[in-house]
């Protein structure tokens, strides 16, 4: 089933490795469901079912004029849920900007089908500096990133990885080929969704979303995300979500999927196994170790 037609006739690329419970992988901007490749695939080895799928505008979705807003994005994710039959025990693991299709859905769908979320690195509950987030991202941020794409994307885009992974003159916690994968992907996308994804993200309010964070929830993000700051992203969700679990990763950049790709995978199949994560747990997630996990019915 590699092409999904929504509700609106727009058709996303999605794929499914694995067999077990289902876990639906929502991928950043601006990349595509490849990004989460080798977690899907540890996610598969350790029993689950790994759902991925590429945004519409991006990867090898369509890309439509309209329709780059969370209530769209949030009725594409059910679409997906949907097309793969999944109506029960599911985990939806959102990364930066799908961390708000996660909010939005449980909040606009009811959490239909969903046992619990993760947010990674993500934009919930609300981006931009304002009064009362005080935070946040200087809105003149967004702006100089709009005028950067419109100017030379594949340039900005060049820079905006080093960024994203915390490359710098003597940090170096991804290869130069991580960076050229992560530049490819976004350069699929079109350059009009590409920019009307990013305003989704930088002005979506999903403060009134978070009373539907009702199941288990883990948050994680990195101390020194330059991109997504933790204080206005994860330190707000748990203090308006007390049940969730915050892991913190202390001097990581934005990208940790690829920065802390072992550690992630520990503490998500931890957490989707039922326990709370603990220091550690990605030193023992190895390929026979995930193998020989059985995951809960979620």
């Amino acid at each position: 089933m590699p092409m999904i037609e929504t509700r609106d006739g727009t058709r996303l690329y999605a794929k499914a490795w694995g067999d077990g419970p289902p876990v639906i992988l929502i991928h950043g901007w601006p990349l595509s469901g490849d990004s989460w490749d080798p977690v899907s695939h540890a996610l598969a080895e350790a029993g689950f079912r790994a759902i991925a799928y590429d945004r519409r505008g991006f990867g090898r979705s369509d890309q439509p004029s309209g329709g780059y807003d969370y209530d769209t994005f949030a009725d594409d994710l059910s679409d997906v849920m949907t097309a793969f039959g999944v109506s029960q025990g599911a985990a939806l693991v959102g990364f930066s900007m799908g961390g708000g299709e996660v909010a939005r859905y449980l909040s606009r769908h009811g959490g239909r089908g969903v046992a619990r979320v993760a947010l990674v690195s993500s934009v919930v509950p609300y981006m931009p500096k304002t009064d009362d987030n005080p935070d946040g991202v200087d809105p003149q941020v967004f702006a100089q990133m709009t005028e950067g794409m419109l100017e030379d994307r594949a340039k900005f885009m060049g820079q905006f990885f080093r960024d994203f992974y915390g490359v710098g003159l003597l940090s170096k916690p991804v290869s130069e080929e991580v960076l050229q994968h992560s530049w490819a992907m976004a350069m699929m996308a079109g350059l009009r969704p590409t920019l009307a994804a990013a305003q989704a993200f930088a002005t979506t309010d999903f403060r009134d979303d978070l009373p539907a964070f009702t199941v288990p929830t883990l948050v994680i993000h990195g101390t020194a995300d330059a991109t997504v700051p933790i204080k206005a992203t994860a330190h707000a969700v748990v203090r308006a979500v007390p049940h969730a679990t915050l892991l913190e990763y202390d001097g990581e950049p934005h990208g940790v999927f690829a920065t802390q790709t072992d550690r992630l995978i520990g503490d998500l199949l931890a957490f989707l196994s039922g326990r709370t994560p603990e220091a550690g747990d990605h030193e023992v997630i190895d390929a026979v170790t995930a193998s020989a996990m059985v995951p809960p019915v979620l």
